[in-house]
C-alpha cells in the first residue's frame, strides 16, 4: 500500500552517522559518576547502552579506558614511588575498568573483545593492530587496556596512537563534569570562557588541559579530529549523528598553512 503524501512528510528518516569509525576515550573518573573511588554501575551500564546503540547503526567503535577511579600513577611518583613501577600499576587499572565495561556492554548485546598492551591472557587478547582492525569490521566493540604499555606515556597518547593505527576518523574524549574545552578550569575559577571549536597548536599554545602535548601534537600532525565533551546520556550518539556537542579540535590544510 502507498504512503499518502501527508503520511510521508511526517515520516523522517533517521540522520545518518557522520563518522565511519571512532574512538571513544573514557577516563577512569568518567565511570566514578557521584562516586569517590571505584566504579558506579549505573553510570557504567547507561555509558554501555549508548555505545552498544551507536555500534547498532553502523558506527565501529574503540574504547580507550583510564584507571584514575582506581590509581594515577603520576600521583603515586610525585608522593615518592619509582615512575616507571607506579605507570605500570595505573596500566592495570585500566584493565579492571576495561573488563567491567566489556561486562555492561554485553549485557546490551554487544559483541566485545579486550585488547591489552600487557599480556594478561587469562582475560584479554594481546593488543594486535590487524585483530583490532577485524574485530571492527566483524561488528565488534574493541576495548584498549593498559594504554600504550609502556611508563611515561599517559593513556590519552594511547588513545590518539590506536585511533591512527584503526583508522578512526576522530577520537571522541569524555569528559567528567565539563562539557568541553574551556580557557580556564571551571571547576576552580569563575566565568572560565568556553571555546567551542580551537585548532590543535592553539590548545598547545594556551597549554589548555585537553589532553597531554605528546598526543595532542599526534593528533595535529595526522590532523585527526577530536571532540571533547561530557559524559553525559545521549552525547556519544548526538555527536556521531553530527551535532556540534561540546569542543571541536580540528586543523585543516589552510589552516597549517596560514
Amino acid at each position: 500500500m502507498s504512503v499518502r503524501p501527508k503520511e510521508a512528510a511526517l515520516a523522517v528518516p533517521p540522520r545518518a552517522p557522520v563518522f565511519r569509525r571512532v574512538l571513544l576515550k573514557v577516563s577512569g573518573e568518567a565511570l566514578m559518576g557521584p562516586r569517590d573511588y571505584g566504579i558506579d554501575v549505573g553510570v557504567t551500564r547507561r555509558l554501555a547502552r549508548e555505545i552498544a546503540g551507536v555500534r547498532s547503526e553502523g558506527v565501529d567503535v574503540a574504547v580507550v579506558v583510564g584507571g584514575g577511579n582506581f590509581y594515577r600513577g603520576l600521583a603515586a611518583s610525585a608522593e615518592g614511588m619509582e615512575r616507571a613501577t607506579a605507570d605500570y600499576a595505573g596500566m592495570l587499572a585500566t584493565l579492571l575498568n576495561a573488563l567491567a565495561l566489556q561486562d555492561a556492554l554485553e549485557r546490551e548485546g554487544a559483541d566485545t573483545r579486550v585488547q591489552s598492551a600487557l599480556a594478561v591472557s587469562e582475560v584479554a587478547e594481546p593488543y594486535i593492530r590487524r585483530r583490532a582492525i577485524r574485530h571492527l569490521e566483524k561488528g565488534r566493540v574493541v576495548i584498549f587496556a593498559a594504554g600504550t604499555g609502556n611508563p611515561y606515556f599517559t593513556t590519552d597518547t594511547a588513545a590518539a596512537l590506536r585511533a591512527l593505527e584503526i583508522g578512526a576518523d576522530a577520537i571522541l574524549m569524555a569528559k567528567h563534569g565539563v562539557n568541553g574545552v574551556y580557557d580556564d578550569d571551571p571547576r576552580e575559577v569563575e566565568g572560565a570562557r568556553f571555546l567551542p571549536r580551537l585548532t590543535h597548536l592553539e590548545a598547545i599554545e594556551r597549554g589548555l588541559k585537553v589532553m597531554d602535548t605528546t598526543a595532542l601534537s599526534l593528533c595535529m600532525d595526522n590532523r585527526l579530529e577530536i571532540r571533547v565533551f561530557e559524559l553525559a546520556e545521549g552525547n556519544v550518539s548526538r555527536i556521531v549523528a553530527g551535532e556540534d556537542v561540546g569542543t571541536i579540535i580540528a586543523t585543516g590544510p589552510e589552516q597549517e598553512d596560514a
